[in-house]
């Protein structure tokens, strides 16, 4: 059977394409924006990739058609699928009918951390023996793939988004997969180009905790006013809470301010009946949200019998998926650091986190805001303050937003400097450079390629 889909190079969809070409489907797909990982993880798994979108691209004629939800009439691929009279589903539909029934299915839902969060449960599955399977919206290291199968009957582990699913289905995707077990890490307004309000995100998210059993567990963080907003609209499953509240029966206790060692306290039971049990996690990441996140991944593993002690030993093996912390190079002890970091909230606590884990050199951020909400400016106001923890900032203002960071710049905490050419940006950053800094660079893109010129730059200046 032939599969094509539209937009194969996004995250959701191009891991969608990797479980397709396992199950033994031939897949092809089309983008506009084809760059690595996902093209080059794509290319070698025999997914052949067409660069821009026409109605050429569906020749030889495809069974049935995938498309993502970036794309929308009027596009010359989409408006060729429905002319032509072509089958055509959406990427989360296909996953809930093809491959997650008969599983159990871990959705890892919020507003930040999912792609670690959902990184972290597998590998713990994975080192248990468990050989899950898994669609991770970014490229898990200790795997090398973003998605797989895993054996027969394993759990299935989902990064569970509350964009919409399609053109043609207006639901957030998280809908489709009626999971056993859902993590709900944290909420916060986002996604301004199709939610009015946080209310309408909630109500979305009440939906997922509709379709969760009453045998399922909900994992929810504490201290999140926006979770417990949607849990009050009603809820017909357990709840565990995690986090640092001493009420809860997963919560951590930091070791370490910045977070690389910390323990994890597990009560079990009531009044006379409670056991705690506690385990030390000595690992390589930092930043306290991440001390959270490994709490609900060993929470999620518990529930499929992995024991406390056994999932702290193997976080020390764990590694950051790509984009995430991940040191791209380091040219006379000046560290190029990529983070996928595209919300206020994100990107002060990736930067905070850096902060506290080590007193060497200075933190140079470097940020493109480019995702939907940036390019409306929703969240303009809170950009400045986010980048506290930095020695100094770098913004790009790429083409398409269309408002001037210039008034982010100005109210900025930490000296400032807007630029709007990409080699001028990287010019001005070999300029600044120094042994010991950390160049953090933070987009939801390719970022023009900026990564691999940044270090070729430093390399020629300071290598």
């Amino acid at each position: 059977m032939h599969l094509h889909i539209l937009g194969i190079c996004g995250t959701f969809m191009g891991s969608l394409a990797l479980l397709a070409r396992e199950r033994g489907f031939t897949v092809s797909g089309s983008d506009a924006g084809v760059y690595p990982p996902m093209s080059t993880q794509l290319e070698a798994a025999g997914i052949a990739l067409c660069e821009g979108y026409a109605a050429e691209n569906l020749s030889p004629r495809p069974d049935l058609v995938v498309i993502g939800n970036a794309l929308s009439r009027g596009n010359p691929e989409v408006e060729a699928v429905l002319d032509q009279g072509l089958a055509y589903v959406s990427g989360p539909q296909w996953l809930a009918e093809q491959v997650l029934p008969g599983r159990r299915v871990i959705a890892v839902a919020g507003t930040h951390g999912k792609t670690t969060t959902a990184s972290l449960i597998a590998w713990l599955l994975e080192s248990a023996g468990l050989s899950p399977g898994f669609l991770i919206g970014g490229v898990p290291r200790n795997f090398g793939v973003s998605a797989r199968l895993g054996a027969e009957g394993a759990p299935f582990v989902v990064e569970a988004d509350e964009y919409d699913t399609a053109f043609f289905d207006k639901r957030s995707k998280f809908v489709h997969y009626r999971p056993e077990i859902a993590v709900l890490g944290n909420l916060e307004f986002d996604h301004a180009d199709i939610f009015p309000d946080l209310a309408a995100i909630e109500r979305q998210f009440h939906h997922l905790v509709r379709t969760v059993p009453g045998k399922g567990r909900l994992l929810v963080a504490d201290g999140e006013p926006a979770l417990a907003r949607v849990l009050d609209q009603g809820c017909w499953t357990p709840v565990v809470r995690f986090g640092s509240e001493p009420t809860s029966p997963w919560r951590f206790e930091l070791e370490r301010e910045d977070a690389s060692r910390f323990r994890v306290i597990h009560q079990q039971g009531q009044g006379d009946e409670r056991i705690d049990e506690d385990a030390v996690v000595d690992w390589p990441l930092t930043g306290s949200y991440n001390a959270r996140n490994a709490l609900a991944a060993l929470a999620a593993a518990d529930l499929c019998g992995v024991d406390l002690a056994r999932g702290c030993a193997a976080l020390a093996r764990f590694e950051t998926p790509r984009r995430r912390q991940e040191v791209r190079g380091e040219i006379n002890g000046i560290q190029v650091i990529d983070d996928f970091a595209h919300h206020p909230t994100a990107i002060a606590a990736i930067l905070s986190g850096l902060r506290a884990a080590t007193a060497r050199g200075r933190l140079l951020a470097v940020i493109e805001p480019r995702s939907n909400t940036m390019r409306l400016g929703t969240l303009s106001a809170r950009l400045a303050e986010s980048v506290a923890a930095a020695d100094a900032a770098f913004w790009y203002q790429p083409s398409e937003l269309d408002w001037s960071l210039a008034q982010v710049v100005e109210a900025s905490p930490v000296p400032a400097r807007l630029i709007e050419d990409l080699e001028a940006l990287v010019a001005a950053l070999v300029a600044e450079a120094r042994p010991g800094d950390r160049i953090v660079v933070m987009s939801n893109g390719s970022f023009g390629g900026i990564h691999e010129k940044l270090i070729a730059a430093l390399e020629v200046a300071h290598g």
